[in-house]
């Protein structure tokens, strides 16, 4: 039976609907993603399992540095995890909190309030989607890989700040630096020092790094948590537990929505938007690199992730981004399809439903041990190393971007970082473009005719881009040309041209022709005729209404200008053509 609507009314092939429906289509998960969960089930499940106990530590960390506690990063865990699984771009991607979102939500916390967090979550969302609507997502292979681990070293020196007050077993100071907390707490710990919560949070962190060297398949974390709460529980150690956790994930409500404070909060929802679209496409490119033939969708991956911001608001979870360590775990277990994340989300919301009261036993100071061990594995030293060896541009970047993140926040480092970035490249394309002169055609000129050419007229020939970064340098370059009768710039070798460019050309021309000097061009490619017409150039740059294709047809016009104007003599040739036989004085 055919559509009704079609066969009554067809659509045009490119009609704005169908151009609408078939990119909502594209969006939405298809029957391939179907068929790549088959393949494999009881791998995607064992590594799904795995995932979820490195993650639940993690979840219940990220949470508590938040400020919304616990069972928030739990309730994130869970739903944008298992939303982000079926919707994202990738079938390797694991998403939930991560350090780099709680690093932007601790001044939102503090400034705003937690129920604020909840708002901006859901305002990250939407604009997430409009994002993906916008196919923004391939754009993001323009980061400069300096910036990615400027910004990845950044974050984690924050972490590890940000674990400090925890890790000293001190009540976390007010304010909204973390390098101002950090100080704060240490100060706090001076005056009245106990050890225990140092000695959790060391044995946990030290417990991981070891054992990640000597197990690398096992998850050190749990069995590090595992085990100080255990102990924590039999020596009676006073060390602060997570408190009490709810037996399952809160009714979905939009209480937290107030529409008057809507406005103030979109700068925030802004920067959380931008670092979720650029962590979690990171972090797809990253499970990319690791497997062999598989490719994220990056549009795809931003729809998802909006999504799962749009609901874990909703059961008063935090902004979820794509989680590099949890991906790289997956990768590395085994995990293939999207029924790895999504195992991983089951695990975790069968734990908050049974486990809860178990959970909230665990001191804040192990978690704390897990978020300084995972700062300090997030760390690449020898990528840092390579960066910073590459050259001085590379290193500068780098710097700025980590120093950026620590001082400020992570939006305002990475666009520091991609402003230092575009800045040094223009730098280095302006240094490839180059203004010489060069040797006249011979031509079918005997050496006679040839001198007496060169007596007047001079070439020049322009290699490389010719726009705003280069364009003075040429002006400089071309005002001091010698004082010849006609200057010929050879322009097909000229790769792009700006309208700076092209007004400095203009420019030139006309100090020169206020000289007395004519300005010929050859070669001009039609890009470049377009700039050049469009501020009045390229008139100034034809003779008698012509322009040249080649440098021999310009020398030509040259010839028959200075000829018109009696500097040359002309006189018949063997060949038939015009020569030079004496200058004219």
């Amino acid at each position: 039976m055919s559509d009704p609507i079609s066969s009554a009314s067809p659509l045009p092939r490119f009609s704005p609907i169908r151009r609408v429906g078939s990119r909502v289509m594209a969006l939405l998960p298809g029957r391939g993603d179907l068929d790549q969960v088959r393949r494999d089930p009881r791998r995607d499940l064992l590594a799904g399992l795995t995932v979820a106990i490195v993650a639940l530590p993690l979840a219940l960390g990220f949470g508590v540095s938040s400020g919304l506690g616990a069972e928030a990063g739990l309730a994130t865990a869970v739903v944008a995890g298992a939303l982000a699984a079926v919707f994202g771009g990738s079938n390797l991607q694991v998403s939930g909190p991560t350090g780099a979102m709680t690093v932007v939500l601790v001044p939102i916390v503090s400034q705003y309030g937690a129920t604020a967090v909840l708002a901006v979550g859901l305002m990250a969302g939407v604009m997430l989607i409009v994002l993906a609507a916008l196919r923004a997502g391939r754009y993001m292979r323009y980061v400069p890989a300096p910036v990615v681990e400027g910004f990845t070293l950044g974050i984690a020196c924050v972490i590890g700040l940000q674990q400090i007050p925890n890790a000293l077993g001190v009540p976390k100071p007010h304010g909204d630096r973390v390098l101002v907390i950090a100080w704060r707490a240490i100060e706090e710990f001076v005056k009245s020092p106990d050890w225990t919560a140092i000695g959790v949070a060391v044995a946990v962190a030290v417990l991981m790094l070891v054992g990640a060297r000597w197990r690398p398949t096992v998850p050190f974390s749990i069995v590090a948590v595992i085990a100080t709460t255990v102990v924590a529980q039999a020596a009676h150690l006073d060390v602060k537990p997570i408190g009490d956790l709810p037996s399952g994930l809160p009714a979905p409500s939009l209480a937290f929505l107030d529409p008057g404070s809507l406005g103030s909060l979109l700068a925030p929802a802004v920067a959380v938007a931008a670092l979720a679209a650029l962590e979690s496409l990171m972090s797809a490119a990253a499970a990319d690199a690791m497997t062999v033939g598989q490719r994220h969708d990056p549009d795809r991956e931003l729809f998802g992730q909006g999504l799962a911001n749009m609901a874990a608001p909703l059961f008063g979870g935090v902004p979820a981004t794509g989680a590099i360590a949890r991906t790289a775990v997956n990768v590395r277990t085994g995990g293939s399809s999207r029924l790895a994340a999504l195992t991983h989300a089951a695990v975790l919301a069968v734990i908050v439903f049974a486990a809860a009261p178990l959970v909230s036993k665990i001191p804040l100071a192990a978690l704390a041990g897990v978020l300084l061990a995972t700062a300090v594995r997030m760390v690449e030293v020898g990528s840092l190393r390579a960066m910073a060896k590459a050259t001085r541009s590379d290193a500068l970047i780098l710097v700025l971007t980590a120093a950026a993140t620590l001082a400020l926040d992570l939006v305002y480092a990475v666009i520091i970082g991609l402003a230092v970035a575009g800045a040094l490249a223009l730098r280095a394309v302006a240094k490839e473009a180059r203004f010489d002169q060069v040797a006249l055609d011979r031509g079918d000129h005997t050496a006679e005719e040839h001198a007496l050419l060169a007596e007047h007229i001079v070439a020049y020939r322009i290699d490389g881009p010719l726009f705003f970064a280069a364009a003075h340098r040429f002006l400089l370059e071309l005002a001091e040309v010698a004082d010849v009768r006609v200057v010929i710039l050879r322009m097909s070798r000229v790769t792009t041209m700006d309208a700076t460019g092209a007004l400095v050309l203009k420019d030139a021309v006309e100090k020169l022709r206020r000289r007395g000097v004519v300005v010929l061009a050859s070669g001009i490619r039609p890009g470049q005729r377009q700039v050049l017409g469009s501020v009045g150039a390229l008139d100034l740059l034809r003779h008698d209404g012509r322009e040249y294709a080649t440098t021999p047809e310009a020398i030509r016009a040259a010839r028959d200008h200075l000829e018109m104007t009696g500097v040359l003599a002309a006189a018949p040739t063997r060949t038939g053509r015009e020569t030079s036989e004496e200058v004219v004085r």
